[in-house]
């Protein structure tokens, strides 16, 4: 299948998405097409490395390249200050220059990691993303956000960071597990939910189909919430309004998430899906939109397999309402620790609800959490 491109327009700082089969093999040359040098730093998730870093190497080498490569520990708890810092030891014990260009091959951990290294080491670095993810192939990796978490949240120390490329290969995605192929697929049923109507209905035809590995389907649904992150960034680069849309269902989501203690037991991906189920159920009690609409996007998300409330079965500590709410008032949006929640008047007309009340919050936690 030939290539899709997506371009990021940020004047100077602009770059292309590709998407298609098969840009492992060819990543050299596309790298090398965006000028470059010959000396390239991979920071990769340790486990994505067994799969891929051969050809992918094998790509760079026939282009010219002198690379060298540094693994870490797959998983949400390597996006931590001490990663962080053996990441940055590493890198500068191997006597990288300006000229070195930081590649970031893995997921969104992997991601957020190497792109905020970049942004810090030497004063900063070129970078370039090989998403092998679904969630960071439509999300994570577009835009030019990078972070590490906390103790007091998700996300928090981090920077704007745009990279040169961005290379979407989607053969990877079959090495997948099911369920982390549905936690990234979360984020695609998010474009359609914050402005894209028509691609949720398109997707509910054909999104089944897609994760069933029709690589035209996906290239199709990965190339358009590419299109609609790429529209977001370029009008509001560094989140100072209409971008905070994209974290519809993440703030009820990371509140879970970082609950959860970034363990496994909840995928970022599932996490937004509560998030989601329970922005749009905030929204038909606030009157905001009926009841089957937020009946509607809650069936969406489980005909695929994914969740809608906590699991409050396993042997997890069922968190509690206080401490989400604090999870929450600690979010990225909050402001002098009023929650700013992203609500919906309709399926694919999601707004900023800054100084959302507590007390209805309360109750939309209270039944998430009622067995």
């Amino acid at each position: 299948m030939s290539y899709k491109t997506v371009r990021v327009d940020l004047n100077e700082r602009s770059y292309d998405i590709l998407i298609g089969s098969g840009l492992l093999d060819r990543a050299g040359e596309h790298i090398r097409a965006v000028g470059c040098h010959d000396r390239l730093l991979v920071v990769a998730d340790a486990s994505v490395a067994g799969l891929h870093w051969p050809r992918l190497s094998a790509s760079l080498k026939v282009c010219g390249f002198r690379t060298e490569l540094i693994k870490v520990a797959p998983g949400e708890a390597s996006k931590s200050f001490n990663t962080f810092s053996n990441l940055l030891e590493q890198a500068l014990s191997l006597g990288i220059d300006r000229r070195t260009t930081v590649v970031a091959l893995g997921g969104g951990v992997i991601g957020d990691l190497a792109g905020f290294a970049s942004s810090v080491l030497l004063r900063g670095l070129d970078f370039v993303q090989i998403p092998t993810t679904l969630l960071a192939q439509v999300d994570s990796s577009v835009g030019g956000k990078t972070a590490i978490n906390l103790g007091a949240g998700k996300n928090l120390v981090g920077t704007f960071h745009q990279p040169k490329l961005v290379l979407a290969d989607l053969d990877v995605l079959q090495t997948l597990p099911r369920r982390d192929l549905l936690a990234g697929y979360a984020e695609v049923i998010k474009y359609g939910l914050i402005n894209r109507p028509n691609f949720f209905e398109w997707l509910d035809s054909n999104g089944a189909a897609a994760l069933s590995g029709n690589l035209e389907l996906m290239a199709s649904a990965v190339s358009e919430c590419c299109r609609a992150k790429a529209e977001i960034v370029a009008a509001d680069e560094r989140e100072a309004g209409q971008r905070a849309l994209l974290n519809l269902g993440h703030t009820f989501g990371h509140a879970f998430e970082a609950e959860a203690g970034y363990n496994g037991s909840l995928l970022h991906g599932e996490a937004v899906s509560i998030g989601m189920a329970l922005a749009f159920h905030h929204s038909a009690r606030l009157g905001l939109i009926s009841k089957e609409e937020s009946i509607r996007v809650c069936e969406s998300l489980k005909a695929v397999g994914l969740p809608v409330r906590p699991d409050l079965t396993g042997n997890q500590s069922v968190p509690t309402i206080e401490a989400l709410l604090k999870r929450m008032k600690a979010d990225k949006k909050s402001v002098d620790s009023n929650i700013t929640l992203i609500l919906a008047r309709g399926i694919g007309k999601a707004f900023v609800c800054p100084n959302s009340e507590v007390a209805a919050i309360k109750a939309t936690l209270s039944e998430a959490l009622s067995p």
